[in-house]
């Protein structure tokens, strides 16, 4: 990679909490969040989980819809909105994050084994959580279970088999997306799976959303995928050459971009 490439492409990966809040803020973020928000069909009063919270991106969005007279267009008592995450740092700048917001409550816990009683919530979301866990179909049975009857979960998860980035040379992105599939995402196509494993835990799931996120602009889309930093780690695992990393990059950096991957939000009933 030259000095030129260099310019384009960040070389140290962010902070988590810094790299979810910046992606929350961008528009492939804005796109698919608002679908799920609207998806979650929040009004005045409700019990609403974020389950992986992180640093509380969506918590003040939430904490609105189900405030009285917010935006989930009704009146009366105010709603709950229970932010969970395993990471105390995250729940931290959660805590700083939603300090206006008195309906927010935080607490620490795996999402293996969220710290809720049975039936204590009316809705349930998770947002590009499931991709990292170690068993998805135990945390699909404890949302199950922490959800009323009737209750609804919104989930949000990619399919990283659907990345596709413009190259003169496929072979090449097709390289780079299978070092993503097999060796960096724990559960790489946990977008395609998520309607066959709700309804295995018990949940009729009555909408799957595809939303396509579409970038033209290289350093836009290099916030979200790390390319300079996830190549050098192909390169690592025997995926791409040197040589070839070097042509992809420089590729990547001075023509004209494109790149698409499809994150699919999913809606459960229990």
């Amino acid at each position: 990679m030259t000095s030129a490439d260099a310019s384009v492409f960040e070389t140290t990966r962010p902070a988590s909490a810094d790299y979810l809040i910046r992606f929350a803020a961008s528009d492939a973020g804005r796109d698919y969040k608002g679908r799920m928000l609207d998806a979650l069909d929040l009004r005045a009063g409700l019990a609403v989980l974020d389950a992986g919270c992180g640093p509380g991106a969506d918590l003040p969005a939430l904490a609105e819809a189900v405030a009285p007279g917010g935006t989930g267009g009704s009146g009366g008592s105010g709603g709950t909105v229970i932010g969970v995450d395993r990471d105390q740092e995250m729940l931290d700048a959660a805590a700083a994050r939603t300090a206006a917001h008195p309906g927010v409550e935080l607490r620490r816990g795996d999402v293996h084994a969220l710290p809720l009683d049975d039936a204590e919530v009316d809705r349930a979301c998770t947002d590009r959580v499931l991709q990292h866990v170690d068993d998805p179909a135990r945390v699909l049975a404890e949302f199950h279970r922490v959800l009323r009857p009737g209750g609804r979960l919104v989930m949000g998860e990619p399919d990283w088999d659907t990345l596709a980035v413009d190259h003169p040379h496929p072979s090449l992105s097709r390289a780079y997306t299978r070092h993503i599939t097999e060796q960096v995402v724990r559960n790489a196509a946990i977008g395609r799976q998520l309607a066959r494993l709700a309804t295995d835990a018990g949940f009729r799931v009555p909408e799957v959303i595809p939303v396509t996120q579409v970038f033209r602009d290289v350093r836009a889309a290099d916030r979200v995928f790390g390319f300079e930093r996830t190549t050098r780690r192909a390169v690592e695992a025997g995926y791409l050459s040197e040589y070839q990393a070097a042509v992809w990059l420089h590729h990547l950096a001075h023509r004209p971009f494109f790149a698409s991957a499809t994150l699919y939000v999913v809606v459960a009933e229990a």
